[in-house]
């Protein structure tokens, strides 16, 4: 038995040396483009139609959500509770944070009125194959409601926003 274990090791191949293994498997290294820090996506048609909801009529809601600082707050902070959410933290593992911070920020912005253009992709093709369930959309919708009553937004103006958002469900759930 000792000789069979000892005959089978021996008879194993040893890995070559100074192998690629990535280039060998086709693995290739994403590069996050040095100005904006981003991984280089597809080409798409840019417009603020993509945003999935057309702007309030008025800045006033963006002024009471701070203008666009207090919206690239409410971005941010948003993503990064999301991440940490055990309900929802997996859909966010192999993402690219630095583009959705922006562009979540630009949809904010520009749906606030806020004086932004939107530049992501439209929401049905930006969540295609994600898997996303109806659960997995409610957390998001709690994270977002924690963060705005955090940065003090008031109760109105937050339901004037999630109505805005509340349709893009449609081409966001999956499952």
């Amino acid at each position: 038995m000792v000789v069979s274990i000892i005959a089978a090791l021996l008879m194993q191949q040893v890995p070559e040396e100074n192998v690629d293994w990535d280039k060998e498997f086709g693995v290739e290294e994403r590069v996050r483009d040095p100005e904006t820090g981003e991984f280089p996506v597809d080409p798409y048609t840019q417009s603020n139609d993509n945003a999935g909801a057309k702007p309030f009529s008025s800045d006033s809601l963006a002024r009471e959500f701070g203008e666009q600082e207090g919206i690239r707050r409410i971005a941010d902070r948003l993503v990064e509770v999301s991440k940490e959410d055990p309900r929802i933290s997996e859909i966010f593992v192999s993402h690219d944070m630095v583009r959705l911070k922006r562009t979540l920020f630009e949809q904010f912005c520009y749906i606030l009125n806020a004086g932004c253009d939107y530049t992501g992709r439209d929401m049905k093709t930006a969540h295609t194959d994600m898997g996303l369930r109806k659960a997995d959309l409610n957390a998001l919708v709690e994270n977002l409601q924690f963060v705005m009553r955090e940065q003090g937004i008031a109760f109105a103006a937050q339901n004037r926003l999630l109505s805005k958002l509340a349709p893009m469900s449609y081409d966001l759930i999956e499952r």
